[in-house]
């Protein structure tokens, strides 16, 4: 069933392809970005219910974008997806408050279960990283 609007927002074109692939029976829409400024205008006019975001784009202020999207858009679901597998950057997303954290390396079997679960109010970890 498709349900959810999604952005994707990747400074790797190959990876913003590949993902949407991977979600384009699961989603309603997918709309992919690559860099914070047009995120921050993607997010203003297109209303999705989850963003999929690297931890870091192009143009970003912040060495951790979570920050910035969790207090500028608090109700947007913000899904980050890294290749730091290290606890201190879970730490530091989850204290922002974003509700999931998916491993790249995982993001072909985490990613769908990872935005189904935040849809639904719950958080999601890559279980690689608990």
């Amino acid at each position: 069933m498709r349900q959810g609007r999604i952005i994707l927002a990747d400074k790797h074109s190959n990876m913003l392809a590949g993902i949407r692939r991977l979600l384009e029976d699961e989603a309603e829409t997918v709309l992919m970005v690559a860099d914070e400024i047009s995120l921050n205008h993607a997010l203003e006019t297109f209303s999705p219910d989850v963003v999929v975001t690297d931890l870091s784009l192009p143009t970003s202020t912040e060495s951790n974008i979570a920050w910035s999207l969790k207090k500028n858009f608090p109700r947007i679901k913000v899904i980050i997806l890294s290749v730091h597998d290290e606890k201190s950057v879970l730490d530091d997303v989850m204290a922002a408050g974003v509700e999931g954290f998916v491993l790249k390396p995982r993001a072909v079997i985490d990613l769908i279960p990872a935005i189904r679960g935040v849809l639904q109010g719950c958080q999601y970890i890559s279980p690689d990283m608990t």
